[in-house]
């Protein structure tokens, strides 16, 4: 019995290191040392389920006089707790209380800090060799304690070594650059390893994203840890008792002319009583197909499938595309001289689609295509090229699979191929499958019929999913990009025009309410957008321009500026060019894009603009026209950003007025001219005057639209301020802290709205003497500024400069200065250096000048 050193009375202990998709290596490598007489701790083996994992380790490393550690690829991936094992085993090495002793079961260099050490190799070596590099690197005693079966014997027992290959086998071969699919491989492994129900999984997913690759690479992965593995082609469920019957002649439990009948019953009797065995039942269509084959014992069963039906007879393991990191290593092993930029846009192309990506990678190493002529042909000829560069071990290209089960799908349900056609016109992206029976009347027949009632709008979103062709919920389907392609290449013209117009006509149908400007629909907003982008919105029907005028609204209100304008520019220009910069769709998004210049901080464009519209409107449209009014309201509060605010004030009063004639006192658009006024009025010094038509207007806002919307949280962010000059300190507080809470619940800690009325209640605290807690406030809105609207946006300087006074009321001077010498230029640049907030900063800085002069001198500002 190999002793420990310390302590020879007991064995020596070991405990194995490895990573999850080498635990075939752990078993065999336990069971050798075992058997050779050591203490082996193995976590499949000791631990149990629930147990804390982390402590576990620590205390299995505390123990060992020895850490086997099992080196692959795998071993060193990044966020494995291998990395903590290893690195505790080299911190004790010193000490004289743990080995590291290194065994790579394959081809792999580890990193630095481990590279000098010695190790051996037990991959590629016959039984004999084996056995003896584990036992000499452990430097146990050799051929004691009980004999382990090699590989290779077909001996019921034990695990062989891995690698090996049962005798009864019919596996495909493995595709020899198999990429990545560690994390699923082991996740695979746990799962027929972890409980009775667990014996059957079921890989799902659409087609193309590399299930049969993935069964075919554990079926050889793990070879070692059976004695029977069967391959069987369920795609046509006549031939399955045909294949069953061979795999019993393979294993000689029935002659070569026994009935399959019998020849089932037989192995079945044997496999009832085993549990060393694999049956891999392959593009298997639906449950009822297979479930009569699926034999009892403990062996394992997995079933691969487009279908995600599988719920009765197997646990369910959906296969996602590949990660990035995966495709780009695929498109190397082909490619070794692309750039990764290159290699990251052509997998962003494919939509790290594993099949997709094979093709590519194929093809650009077969013909010498460089990365961007590949990309070019993708965009013009998806069908074409997606039918290019087969990989050995498909069945068929991407594209030519596709075909096929659109074809099946044709023939057998023409709701779900009309459901799907308009699917690949939307964005490939979930699209909630509510959405066609609240557009039923908008949807193409067969379509639109099925849609009127929901089991049968299910079968055909369940239809689309057992082909593989989307990938389904019980809540919405998805469709790949590059299904999408194809399926748009196949289509003439005139059918793609009219997908267009019943897919431009369900987004019109489904669109949320309350324009983009109530939180609750913001979901639905997010959901909705993609799909209204991918109709190109601007340039398509004219149904959809309102839906997309609503969706600007809504980035702007969720807080989401830079998306907002970089949309709005691009379409206010392409409406100004086909529609003229009169009508009204162009007079709309106008609005939009100046209130996406003055949220980005941009105030002189959003009042430039906003002068132009205004006057447009007028000629347009009339002096009291509602969206003249809008823009007339939208340029007073423009003015008063750029200390215009004798001009706001003129133009907010008549606004106000002609809103009042016109819509009345407590229409929303009114109350919001009145809430801008009032702002006019406390930048002239009419605090007074302000916090009257404030207090009026949070009134009207609270009966009108409630305590938590958040133009009344507005109001009283406003009337706060109003408060605070008054020296109503308390009030403002108190206001304050109750407007700040609703709005982080409304509208969430990051949204500008919540910094700004966090801002003023950190005002609060500096104007009551609590500088303290000021600046712990401003610190905190100051970096949420940055991080959300950058560091030089009018609303972080402002932030900033608050934050720089309540430094200098901390009697931190030398920083108080540093900090409004960094944003006074950055203001000065923002908003000119007339601007009564530049001003201010300077005054600010000249002070922290003086209050430093007694001590030392500031270095010169600007």
């Amino acid at each position: 019995m190999a002793k420990s050193a310390g302590h020879p009375e007991r064995p020596m202990r070991v405990f194995v290191s490895y990573a999850g998709s080498d635990r075939p290596w752990a078993s065999w490598a336990a069971q050798v040392l075992e058997a050779a007489g050591y203490q082996v701790e193995l976590d499949v083996w000791d631990w149990a389920a629930g147990d804390n994992f982390v402590r576990r380790m620590s205390e299995a490393l505390d123990r060992a006089d020895v850490v086997l550690s099992l080196w692959s690829p795998a071993y060193f991936m990044p966020d494995r707790f291998t990395e903590d094992e290893w690195t505790a085993a080299v911190a004790l090495r010193p000490r004289g209380r743990t080995r590291l002793v290194p065994v790579r079961v394959a081809e792999v260099t580890p990193p630095g800090l481990l590279r000098p050490m010695i190790y051996r190799d037990v991959f590629g070596l016959d039984e004999d060799d084996a056995r003896t590099v584990l036992l000499g690197a452990v430097a146990g005693p050799t051929g004691r304690g009980q004999p382990v079966a090699f590989p290779g014997r077909a001996v019921e027992g034990g695990p062989r070594m891995p690698g090996s290959i049962p005798t009864v086998w019919n596996v495909p071969y493995r595709n020899r650059v198999f990429t990545g699919r560690r994390p699923q491989l082991a996740a695979l492994r746990e799962g027929l390893t972890s409980g009775e129900r667990a014996l059957v999984q079921a890989l799902t997913g659409i087609g193309g994203v590399g299930k049969t690759q993935l069964a075919i690479q554990y079926a050889h992965l793990f070879s070692g840890e059976y004695d029977l593995i069967w391959w069987v082609d369920a795609g046509n469920p006549a031939l399955i008792g045909e294949q069953l019957a061979r795999c019993a002649v393979a294993a000689g439990w029935v002659g070569a002319t026994t009935k399959v009948d019998d020849a089932w019953t037989a192995m079945k009797d044997h496999l009832r009583r085993t549990g060393r065995w694999l049956l891999i039942f392959d593009n298997a269509e639906d449950a009822a197909a297979i479930y009569p084959w699926l034999p009892p014992g403990g062996g394992h069963v997995v079933i691969t499938s487009r279908s995600a039906t599988f719920t009765q007879v197997a646990v369910p393991v959906r296969v996602a595309e590949f990660t990035r990191d995966e495709s780009i290593e695929l498109l190397h092993a082909h490619r070794a001289d692309l750039s990764r930029p290159d290699a990251d846009e052509l997998a962003r192309a494919l939509g790290d689609l594993p099949l997709a990506v094979a093709q590519a990678a194929a093809l650009l190493e077969d013909t010498g295509l460089s990365a961007r002529d590949y990309l070019d042909e993708l965009e013009a000829h998806a069908g074409e090229i997606l039918d290019e560069g087969r990989p050995l071990g498909y069945p068929l290209s991407l594209a030519a699979g596709i075909h096929l089960a659109v074809s099946r799908l044709g023939d057998q349900a023409p709701a779900a191929l009309e459901l799907l056609h308009l699917a690949a016109i939307l964005a490939p992206e979930p699209i909630p499958v509510a959405w066609f029976s609240q557009a039923r009347s908008h949807l193409p027949d067969p379509l639109g019929v099925a849609a009127d009632r929901p089991l049968t709008l299910r079968r055909a979103v369940s239809r689309v999913g057992s082909v593989g062709l989307a990938r389904t919920t019980p809540e919405a389907l998805q469709v790949h990009r590059l299904t999408q392609a194809v399926l748009r290449d196949d289509r003439t013209r005139e059918q793609l025009q009219g997908d267009h117009g019943f897919a431009a006509a369900l987004i019109a149908a489904v669109e949320p309410d309350n324009a983009g400007t109530d939180p609750a629909s913001w979901s639905a907003w997010a959901t909705l957008l993609p799909h209204l982008l991918a109709l190109d919105p601007v340039a398509g029907p004219g149904v959809l321009r309102d839906t997309a005028l609503h969706a600007l609204w809504y980035l702007l209100m969720r807080g989401d500026y830079q998306t907002a304008l970089a949309l709005t520019e691009t379409w206010y220009a392409r409406w100004s060019d086909d529609l003229g910069p009169d009508h009204p769709h162009t007079l709309h998004t106008a609005r939009r894009l100046a209130a996406a210049y003055f949220f980005t901080g941009r105030y002189a464009d959003a009042r430039d603009l906003t002068v132009d519209t205004l006057a447009r409107s007028r000629r347009v449209l009339g002096e009291d026209h509602t969206d003249t009014l809008v823009a007339a309201s939208n340029l007073a509060a423009y003015l008063s950003a750029q200390g215009q605010f004798e001009e706001a004030l003129d133009l907010n009063t008549d606004t106000l007025n002609r809103y009042r004639r016109v819509l009345g006192d407590d229409d929303p658009e009114t109350l919001r001219t009145a809430s801008n006024l009032a702002i006019a009025m406390r930048k002239l010094g009419r605090h007074q005057d302000a916090c009257d038509l404030n207090t009026d207007t949070l009134a009207r806002y609270r009966r009108a639209l409630g305590d938590d919307h958040r133009d009344t949280l507005r109001t009283a962010s406003n009337l706060a301020i109003d408060l605070r000059r008054l020296d109503r300190g308390r009030e403002a507080h108190d206001l304050n802290v109750q407007t700040l809470s609703r709005y982080r619940e409304v509208l969430g800690d990051d949204h500008p709205e919540t910094l700004r009325t966090a801002s003023n209640l950190a005002l609060d605290l500096h104007a009551t003497g609590r500088y303290q807690e000021a600046h712990d406030l401003n610190t905190d809105i100051l970096s949420r500024y940055r991080r959300t609207l950058g560091d030089d946006h009018p609303e972080t300087l402002r932030t900033a400069s608050n934050l720089a006074e309540d430094l200098h009321s901390l009697g931190r001077y030398q920083e108080a200065h540093d900090l409004n010498a960094e944003i006074l230029p950055r203001y000065r640049q923002a908003l000119g250096a007339d601007h009564p907030e530049a001003v201010r900063t300077a005054g600010n800085l000249a002070a922290d000048r003086d209050a430093l002069k007694p001590d030392q001198p500031a270095d010169a500002g600007p």
